[in-house]
């Protein structure tokens, strides 16, 4: 498919498989499968007065994924890439909403290809058109160093989350927000009088280093276990800048990987994930494709986690 190559190892059967050999276009009746779904726009990014280059994320990730080892039989399917060519971000959002509801429609499990953070706006619509009249608790789970949470006069890649809530608020729809490693120095003292009025519960980056993952853990799984849906939502710039470099906003100190990683996975294996998106991916400022290497590798771990969960 377009956008997919790689290596093609011998002997050529299961056992040596890659994304870029198993991938297929998503076709009425198809059994499920992890679905990516790519969102081609920076233009939250530009409203928001960050470094854009995010609108080449979709087709730097799927690169990245090309290589990937086929871990198990799960079917792999690309369902296309949203552009925002316009500069009309809402038009787009609304498109992508429309796309990622029919996967969810369908049974997969849906992965949303970034682009700005704008992305979790369009996640978060597209999951409440595919929920309809049901109402599941819903826990949108963020690892990100921002609330994005900003009150701005028009919607951008900060201030998806206070979209989402302030929806849900007014439909009457039981949503939360968990936000994983914000940093206190990226963010405004209004920022955390917003995110505590609202109850969103959070937890910074220097609570979670290795010495703490363990309770980090427990508490996470606590917090999944009072939920009956989970959206996550991974912003690239919550890694350290060593490990992520390619993004709108560098962490001065981020999450470390070998905790991300645990998190995200105890996320997915929680059996309640129905999609996950990465935002933030600027390959313009991506030395040696760094960044969009990490995160193709933490899809990898979720999406695999998520569908061991499913399968009991």
């Amino acid at each position: 498919m377009e956008g997919w190559s790689g290596r093609i190892d011998l002997p050529e059967d299961a056992s040596t498989r890659r994304w870029h050999q198993w991938v297929r276009a998503p076709a009425p009746g198809a059994p499920p499968g992890t679905a990516v779904l790519g969102f081609a726009c920076d233009e939250g990014v530009r409203r928001n007065h960050g470094r854009v280059g995010a609108a080449e994320g979709p087709a730097a990730l799927r690169a990245l994924l090309s290589n990937l080892p086929v871990l198990d039989a799960v079917p792999l399917y690309d369902a296309g890439t949203i552009a925002c060519t316009d500069g009309d971000l809402e038009a787009a959002q609304r498109r992508y909403a429309e796309a990622l509801a029919a996967l969810l429609d369908a049974g997969h499990l849906a992965v949303g290809l970034g682009g700005g953070h704008e992305i979790a706006y369009a996640s978060y619509l597209g999951l409440v058109r595919h929920l309809g009249a049901r109402r599941p608790r819903v826990a949108i789970v963020n690892l990100d160093a921002h609330f994005d949470l900003r009150r701005q006069p028009q919607p951008s890649s900060g201030t998806p989350f206070l979209q989402a809530l302030e929806h849900a608020r007014a439909h009457a729809l039981p949503v939360q927000y968990w936000v994983y490693g914000v940093s206190a120095s990226a963010n405004t003292r209004a920022l955390f009088d917003t995110a505590d009025a609202l109850g969103v519960h959070y937890v910074r980056d220097d609570e979670l280093g290795l010495l703490a993952l363990p309770q980090r853990l427990v508490e996470l799984q606590a917090r999944l276990a009072e939920v009956d849906r989970v959206y996550l939502s991974l912003d690239i710039d919550a890694l350290p800048q060593a490990v992520a470099p390619g993004v709108s906003a560098p962490a001065a100190r981020g999450v470390p990987l070998e905790v991300a990683e645990p998190l995200l996975e105890a996320v997915a294996a929680s059996g309640k994930l129905a999609l996950v998106d990465v935002a933030e991916v600027c390959p313009p400022l991506d030395r040696d494709h760094a960044t969009a290497r990490v995160a193709a590798r933490l899809l990898h771990r979720v999406t695999r986690a998520a569908w061991r969960a499913r399968a009991g």
